[in-house]
């Protein structure tokens, strides 16, 4: 079997590590495409060397644009590679720009296309991700859900005829690091000047258009998380730092100190040292489930519904809208008492995706 994976952003590389690890030894061909949508080396570069992932077997260098440029660059770049490869499969990774690109270049070519995190949902249309995951499921031969409530939004699609749960292939590298960074085998993070690691402190990121476009809603979260009463390790991403600059809105004040975004096992060890999470990123959120801390989501849904029925996680759409002491007591609260289950799988959803295409491979 020859599968070809098509990433370009850091959620995509994670969650590649897990698979790229499941195919090896399998005696099956895995080449991996990086588009390179993510081009920082924070958040690309740093990935393949921590989660020792294998080289990409091409690099098609798209680089920065609008939605419609990078994904038509994608496509105008990826289609004479899938045309000279034909492989069994090509296996898009969740809701990025190269994920639709990938998608849609496959089935043009009649390639089968397997979609990996198929069936998540945020019911919010202005999200361009919520766009390119529906759009991927729609035209994907092989839906990999991660959860039963992905399983039931693709029913809901009549799509359940393509669809199987194979669980979430971010658990298995995340417990996997996890274990790691428990054992010693990875060094302290290098968390922003003024954090004490042994002190009590909260890891915030943001980087999501709706929070960091425009300047006045942007400067209000940057007010609220100023003003927590803990230490706030602001993990700062390339479009937060310029949209910061471009309004002239100082990202270190009150109880934030800036940093640069963490490499994976970094980040997973930050994630344990800290109080607590705030974020409007979907992978951090379902990370500090993982890891057993409170998150706090500066969003009006989230895809990831389970780490919310379960306490672990609270929405936040407009943290202004919450007198001070409100908004400190929520994003300071005690954990959760009750058992959290497993919703995400048992971290083996790499090897079942490897396993269904397989199957249906040979099935039809």
């Amino acid at each position: 079997m020859k599968v070809i994976s098509i990433v370009g952003a850091r959620p995509q590389l994670v969650k590649l590590a897990a698979v790229a690890a499941a195919f090896a030894g399998t005696g099956h061909e895995h080449l991996i495409v990086h588009t390179g949508q993510h081009y920082d080396a924070d958040l690309s570069d740093v990935f393949f060397s921590g989660l020792g992932i294998p080289d990409p077997d091409v690099h098609l260098g798209v680089g920065s644009g609008s939605h419609g440029a990078q994904t038509g660059s994608v496509l105008t770049a990826l289609d004479p590679v899938l045309e000279r490869e034909q492989p069994d499969w090509v296996l898009v990774y969740g809701d990025t720009n190269s994920t639709i690109a990938g998608a849609l270049s496959a089935v043009k070519q009649h390639l089968p296309v397997a979609h990996l995190e198929a069936g998540l949902r945020s019911f919010n249309r202005r999200m361009p991700e919520e766009h390119n995951r529906v759009l991927t499921d729609h035209c994907a031969d092989l839906l990999l859900a991660p959860t039963e409530e992905a399983m039931r939004h693709l029913a809901d699609e009549g799509l359940k005829d393509r669809a199987v749960l194979a669980g979430d292939v971010m658990v298995d590298i995340c417990l996997r690091i996890r274990d790691a960074v428990r054992a010693g085998e990875h060094p302290r993070p290098e968390l922003p000047e003024g954090i004490d690691p042994d002190q009590p402190f909260l890891l915030a990121t943001l980087h999501r258009p709706d929070n960091t476009d425009d300047p006045a809603r942007l400067a209000a979260l940057v007010r609220s998380l100023a003003s927590l009463p803990l230490p706030v390790a602001l993990l700062a991403h390339p479009r937060l730092v310029a949209r910061a600059a471009e309004h002239a809105i100082p990202l270190t004040q009150g109880s934030l100190h800036v940093g640069r975004p963490l490499p994976y096992a970094g980040l997973v060890a930050a994630v344990l040292a800290s109080q607590g999470v705030v974020t409007d990123s979907g992978g951090l959120q379902k990370e500090a489930f993982l890891l057993e801390r409170i998150c706090t989501t500066v969003r009006p849904e989230t895809e990831w519904v389970e780490t919310v029925r379960t306490g672990w996680n609270t929405l936040v759409a407009d943290p202004q809208l919450l007198p001070a002491d409100a908004w400190a007591a929520t994003v300071t609260r005690p954990v959760p008492t009750t058992d959290p289950g497993t919703p995400y799988g048992d971290g083996r959803a790499a090897r079942n995706a490897v396993r269904i295409m397989e199957e249906w491979m040979t099935n039809g």
